[in-house]
């Protein structure tokens, strides 16, 4: 029983972890597009707020909320 309980916590807890540790890539993905993005001034202002928001979301600890404003931004760039 103890076995079963101590697996199920295992495998909740690893796929929050690997979810957290992808904002990061996510965030050098998006710096490395910005340079050739060609967005519309609002489009790019939007790119970056966006990042912004999800860069300060991670560092908060709201890695789903980080990933939402970053994926955003990354379907603005095409990427």
């Amino acid at each position: 029983m103890l076995r079963s309980i101590s697996l199920a916590l295992f495998l909740s807890i690893v796929p929050a972890t690997a979810f957290a540790n992808s904002c990061p890539t996510v965030m050098a993905a998006i710096d490395a597009a910005l340079p050739t993005a060609t967005l519309s001034k609002a489009d790019m202002t939007k790119v970056m707020e966006l990042r912004a928001q999800g860069e300060k979301l991670h560092a908060a600890g709201d890695h789903t909320g980080s990933m939402a404003a970053l994926n955003k931004a990354k379907k603005m760039l095409g990427i």
